[in-house]
């Protein structure tokens, strides 16, 4: 049998051969609802597309500033860089795997001078104790993939690469919505800086008013005392402001890479009467492809499942088909004539008799891998549902507080004009005035952090659902998730 037939049926061999792994299916989860339960009547339904990338979906706000932060993370987050960076490590590993499709050639040469012991047992006197070799040559080593476990391996790789396309989109998805949220949050804190640095200076004037009519008489020093309580108080949730402003704006210094100590956002108060945008919920059944988290845990479960058919290829024969040719000889004048010629080539099979319970013990282990990534994906699917629902639920819940609420600022305001009409007509003490102006600020603030927290929950909303589907760039998502290795 020469060279070019051993060759021929080791490819051939590798190219019928078979797979141990089980046939992939994606783990069954429980079937989805037709509709969301939280969701508010009348909203659209969108049609949306796994295969179609995300895009600035943060635009549907309609604010500047936060589209100039957003750009910023793509090249500034260092938690972005790192994910970026373990997908380059992801897809280096996937040509790691499919370079064992391959044969691997080495070349190799020397020469040398040697000289024999007189001594040892193998001296031949007719044989110069003094020689020299020159010698070159190629090696070839082929492993027959006749049990698939480099398919297999390949597979594996492959299917992590794409999780870990899932696992930058999912964490740039969710430093743009952390980014967002703590933005609209800094709005919400600069509209309530602004409502208690002029409730502050109003108590100021009701203090001096209040002190001026002591001095009069026509006052009592309890009035005074409870005025100058009411400023301090509201001086301290004006400080308490300042500290939570200047902490959520490090956080944001933070997600767009910059240095706490330089960054800094001029103060816009959030105003109660922007709308907030439409949002898609779309369809139960539509969330699992949009969700790059979901997508990324489906393709683990599809690495371990080409994992167990590696483990499984252990148990079997390993078969390599090898070559070596080259030129050898103690002459560097015949060195590369044909006579100093030399070859060889044939199949090698290795299986292993006895190993202590090894492969057994590396096919349960991967075993038990396919186990927890099954419940890694159906965990993630649930939370998908409950992420949606809940922020579903909060945002019809915040719109039913903010209609009540505004109803409240409406009657402690009116409470407040009385009580004040009543208290110069001497009908009525100070208390009875401190008593409404801190109901009215209450409320005041309250419906502030309502509208803040329903900007907030639309940030969630979007989020929990994949971010934005619908929107057209010519780039093309990477991650498979339908793909059935």
């Amino acid at each position: 049998m020469n060279c070019l037939t051993l060759l021929t049926l080791g490819i051939c061999s590798g190219i019928a051969a078979c797979s141990l792994a089980p046939r992939y299916q994606r783990p069954d989860t429980a079937a989805a609802p037709a509709a969301y339960r939280e969701a508010a009547v009348g909203w659209k339904q969108a049609t949306p597309s796994d295969t179609e990338p995300r895009g600035p979906w943060w635009t549907v706000f309609r604010d500047g500033q936060l589209d100039v932060l957003e750009t910023q993370v793509t090249a500034a987050n260092q938690s972005l860089k790192a994910a970026f960076a373990h997908l380059q490590e992801a897809r280096a590993q996937t040509r790691i795997a499919t370079a064992g499709q391959f044969p691997e050639v080495t070349a190799d040469a020397s020469v040398t001078k040697t000289q024999a012991s007189s001594n040892s047992p193998l001296h031949n006197p007719s044989i110069p104790r003094s020689y020299s070799d020159f010698f070159a040559g190629v090696t070839l080593s082929y492993e027959i993939d006749l049990f698939g476990r480099v398919r297999n391996a390949i597979a594996g790789a492959r299917a992590t690469e794409q999780a870990t396309v899932g696992d930058v989109a999912a964490i740039d998805l969710d430093l743009r919505a952390e980014l967002a949220s703590s933005y609209f949050a800094l709005r919400g804190l600069d509209a309530q800086q602004e409502l208690l640095d002029h409730t502050v200076a109003d108590y100021q004037k009701a203090l001096t008013l209040t002190a001026s009519l002591y001095r009069e008489g026509l006052a009592a020093n309890s009035d005074v005392q409870q005025a100058k309580a009411q400023l301090e108080l509201a001086r301290t949730q004006e400080e308490e402001i300042r500290l939570r402003r200047a902490q959520t704006e490090h956080a944001i210094a933070t997600l767009v890479g910059e240095q706490a100590s330089r960054f800094t956002l001029t103060p816009l108060p959030l105003q109660l009467s922007s709308a907030l945008p439409q949002i898609d919920s779309g369809l139960p059944s539509q969330l699992l492809e949009r969700r790059p988290d979901v997508a990324a845990a489906e393709r683990r479960v599809a690495a371990a499942n080409a994992g167990i058919g590696v483990a499984r290829a252990a148990f079997f024969p390993v078969f390599n088909l090898g070559a070596v040719g080259g030129a050898d000889s103690i002459s560097a004048s015949n060195w590369l004539l044909a006579p100093s010629r030399f070859w060889s080539i044939g199949p090698q099979g290795v299986l292993t008799l006895f190993d202590g319970g090894l492969h057994r013990a590396q096919s349960a282990a991967a075993q038990a891998v396919y186990e927890e990534q099954v419940a890694n994906y159906r965990g993630s699917v649930l939370t998908a549902f409950q992420e949606v629902e809940d922020n579903l639920a909060a945002l019809r819940q915040l719109d039913r507080e903010s209609t009540s609420q505004a109803a409240a600022v409406a009657a402690t305001q009116e409470a407040l004009d009385q009580a004040n009409a009543r208290y110069q007509s001497g009908l009525v003490t100070y208390l009875e005035v401190v008593s409404t102006e801190n109901a009215t600020l209450a409320a005041r603030l309250t419906a502030v952090d309502i509208h803040t927290r329903r900007l907030r929950a639309s940030v969630f909303l979007i989020k929990a659902l994949g971010g934005d589907w619908s929107s057209k760039r010519p780039d093309r998502r990477e991650l498979a998730v339908n793909n059935g290795e």
